[in-house]
């Protein structure tokens, strides 16, 4: 409700802020508009994902057996500002950002290249077949980017600041090098498949989806 609108809408305004031209900005610079709309974005959503995966992590409680720290989102969220701190909602929020410019640099930036570059090459006009095949190179290309950040992140996110629980990394740097120097450097990528596989449809559907809107809307296509 809050990262989708604002990554969109802000790439789109900053991309219009470097160039009116579309077709005259390199993909470095998309890359780079991509990335910082992406931060944006995470840093207003990151109690919301924060609440997410701690909810998530609850599930292997409830695994073993053990009473849930959490009842709801509602819950989570009081209980982490009462024990952490309203600065705990942001636990996490580097590693989040990280993961964020990586993920939208992939997503924002390779879509709308990949676009251009399949409607400039006539392979597809901008159309459904330009839009699916731009949708697939950016869910391949967010994928791979924002792998070992999301594998830093989550880890980071499940860590609670909690004086009986002993922290295991001290900053996302520290949970890069021991994750690789205790898993290996394909650690990194961990879960590659899955979050293809989750990614690679959404991709398809928003994109497809988002264009359709915006045609109906009488906006000119992204």
């Amino acid at each position: 409700m809050f990262y989708t609108p604002i990554r969109i809408v802000g790439y789109e305004n900053l991309r219009n802020v470097v160039s009116a031209d579309n077709a005259s900005i390199s993909i470095v610079g998309k890359a780079v508009v991509g990335g910082i709309s992406g931060v944006v974005a995470q840093v207003i959503a990151s109690p919301a994902d924060l609440v997410k995966v701690r909810m998530q992590a609850d599930g292997q409680r409830v695994s073993q057996g053990l009473q849930p720290w959490y009842s709801g989102p509602f819950d989570a969220l009081n209980k982490i500002v009462c024990a952490e701190g309203f600065q705990g909602l942001w636990k996490g929020v580097f590693p989040n950002i990280q993961r964020a410019f990586l993920v939208n640099m992939g997503e924002l930036a390779c879509y709308d290249h990949a676009k251009q570059f399949v409607i400039r090459s006539r392979i597809a006009d901008d159309n459904v077949y330009a839009h699916t095949l731009a949708s697939i190179i950016s869910g391949l290309a967010a994928t791979s980017l924002s792998c070992p950040a999301d594998v830093v992140k989550t880890r980071m996110m499940n860590q609670a600041a909690k004086k009986e629980r002993k922290v295991l990394y001290n900053s996302s740097y520290d949970c890069l090098v021991k994750t690789v120097k205790v898993e290996g450097i394909r650690a990194l990528w961990k879960g590659f498949f899955p979050t293809w596989a989750r990614l690679g449809p959404w991709q398809f559907v928003f994109w497809v989806s988002y264009e359709k809107f915006r045609t109906f809307a009488g906006l000119s296509s992204f």
